[in-house]
């Protein structure tokens, strides 16, 4: 059974840094692309980030988080992170892990979500 576990969620204020993690398991992760959306409260789900997997490993990231935010993976630990620098009041929202793209937002396992608070 596959299952997606993020960490790394809390509050920061504006301008700080979080990393998250996104521990996969139960399936083979490394030949398949991964990736990190959100929601925010009140809106839909949007992409933020995917990263290709075996020796790609080709980021692609939404604009407004382009330059702020880094996707990265772990081959050894099966493990995804999200590393989020210069934060913002409108990154607040709960991040979600995603593995296995089939579509163009569409992926075949998500996780649980992790909160990320922004305080201004």
């Amino acid at each position: 059974q596959v299952q997606l576990i993020e960490s790394g969620g809390g509050l920061v204020q504006a301008g700080g840094s979080l990393r998250l993690s996104c521990a996969a398991s139960g399936g083979t992760f490394p030949g398949v692309t991964m990736g990190w959306f959100r929601q925010a409260p009140g809106k839909e789900r949007e992409f933020v980030a995917r990263i290709s997997g075996s020796a790609s490993s080709i980021a692609t990231y939404a604009e407004s988080v382009k330059g702020r935010f880094i996707i990265s993976r772990d081959y050894a630990k099966n493990t995804l992170y999200l590393q989020m620098n210069s934060l913002k009041s409108e990154d607040t929202a709960v991040y979600y892990c995603a593995a296995e793209r089939r579509g163009v937002y569409e992926y075949a396992y998500w996780g649980q979500g992790t909160q990320v608070t922004v305080s201004s």
